[in-house]
C-alpha cells in the first residue's frame, strides 16, 4: 500500500456462525487474520472469541464474534470494499437479506472519531452496534478508553447497556 498507515484507531467486527470446514472456530478466526494481514492490514489488537446466540433467530447456529482494531491507510470505503472482498473470498453472497447464517461477516464498527451517514451506504460508526453485547463487549476488552463519537459513552458503558444479544461471553478456551 502506498502512503503511511494511519494512527486512526480502527474497529472491524467479527462474526460467524456456519462452518469453515474441518476448521475449528479459533483456525477459522486465525485464518481470517491472517488474510487480513496479507492484504496490508495491521493488526494491532484482538479480541478473545465471544460467543452468542444467533438474533433475530435463536433456532439459527449460535454465532462467534471478535472485534479487531487494525490500522490502515484505507479510507473508510476503500476499507469497506476490501473487508467485502474477504467476506465474498470465503463464500459469503450477498442477497439482501438481513441476520443470515454465514461463515463470515465483517463490519467496519468505528474509523476513529469520523462520523459518516450515507456515503455509498456506509455508516460510521456503525449504526447498530452501540446496542449488541457482542461487539461492545469484545470492543471493550482491548479498547477499554474507546469513546463512540455520537453518543459519548465508552465501549464498556455500551456493553452495560447492550439490547441485542445479553447472552454474549467471552470464550476461554480453544474453539
Amino acid at each position: 500500500m502506498a502512503g503511511s498507515v494511519s494512527n486512526t484507531a480502527i474497529f472491524v467486527a467479527y462474526g460467524s456462525n456456519l462452518s469453515a470446514g474441518q476448521q475449528t472456530a479459533s483456525q477459522a478466526f486465525a485464518r481470517l487474520v491472517k488474510d487480513l494481514e496479507a492484504r496490508g492490514l495491521i493488526v494491532n489488537k484482538i479480541s478473545r472469541l465471544w460467543s452468542s446466540q444467533a438474533w433475530p433467530d435463536p433456532s439459527d447456529p449460535p454465532y462467534l464474534n471478535a472485534v479487531l482494531q487494525i490500522a490502515t491507510d484505507l479510507q473508510p470505503n476503500d476499507l469497506m470494499q476490501l473487508l467485502h472482498g474477504v467476506e465474498e473470498d470465503s463464500g459469503r453472497v450477498r442477497d439482501g437479506r438481513l441476520n443470515t447464517p454465514r461463515v463470515l461477516d465483517l463490519d467496519l464498527i468505528a474509523y476513529g472519531d469520523v462520523v459518516l451517514e450515507g456515503e455509498n451506504g456506509l455508516v460510521l460508526p456503525h449504526p447498530r452496534a452501540a446496542e449488541r453485547a457482542f461487539v461492545m463487549g469484545p470492543l471493550a476488552e482491548i479498547a477499554t478508553d474507546w469513546v463512540h463519537p455520537v453518543n459519548g459513552l465508552t465501549a464498556q458503558d455500551l456493553y452495560a447497556s447492550a439490547t441485542v444479544a445479553r447472552d454474549a461471553y467471552p470464550l476461554d478456551v480453544a474453539s
